[in-house]
């Protein structure tokens, strides 16, 4: 389990993530500095790139621009990853908290998905996963339109949300309130799966 603080990307990266999402919502830059308690000089700088936010900050940040699935485009995009037919699970981007998830992703893991929902899930990384997300910003993660982003990651199974030896795809895109998510979806699984689905507790039709 890695108890790293969740830096889902550069300080700096976030600021950028800034602009578009209050671009996208017609806020202007004093009225996210009067949210944050900051001035309008700090958040331009912010947003270009000419400073970073402190740590107490970038949380404040991340839950200010946390991915919800609250319009109806949205919460259908939630329902079509429940009914997706493999394993595969939708996050926040920002925050790496979980906001839907497929049976297929569900039967790995050690707690329903109601206990699931809402829970970040950085604390369950392997290293590859680490290792992968400081890549993203060289991987033009976080420009306008990025690719998908695939890579193996070992096993970590001893948790509530088991990670399998397997090969991973990241998508990133922007939901209706301009908040971005990630789908993360497994592509193929290393033999250690099948075992783990047979030893794992029956979950939660």
């Amino acid at each position: 389990m890695n108890d790293s603080p969740l830096l889902s990307c550069d300080a700096r990266q976030l600021g950028r993530s800034l602009r578009l999402w209050r671009t996208l919502r017609r806020l202007k830059q004093g009225s996210v500095a009067a949210e944050l308690g900051v001035s309008q000089t700090t958040v331009s700088r912010w947003e270009s790139g000419l400073a970073a936010p402190s740590l107490d900050e970038q949380q404040t940040l991340r839950r200010l621009m946390a991915a919800r699935l609250d319009s109806a485009a949205d919460f259908e995009l939630g329902r079509l990853v429940e009914r997706a037919p493999g394993a595969v699970h939708l996050i926040c981007d920002l925050s790496h908290r979980l906001l839907a998830m497929s049976r297929g992703r569900e039967r790995h893991c050690r707690l329903p998905r109601s206990e699931l929902i809402g829970r970040a899930l950085w604390c369950y990384a392997t290293p590859e996963i680490v290792a992968q997300e400081a890549r993203l910003d060289a991987l033009g993660w976080y420009e306008p339109a990025p690719g998908a982003v695939e890579f193996d990651t070992g096993a970590s199974v001893e948790q509530d949300m088991p990670i399998v030896p397997s090969r991973m795809r990241w998508v990133r895109f922007q939901l209706s309130d301009g908040s971005f998510v990630r789908l993360t979806e497994t592509i193929s699984e290393g033999g250690h799966a099948a075992r783990l689905r047979t030893a794992s507790p029956a979950v939660h039709e």
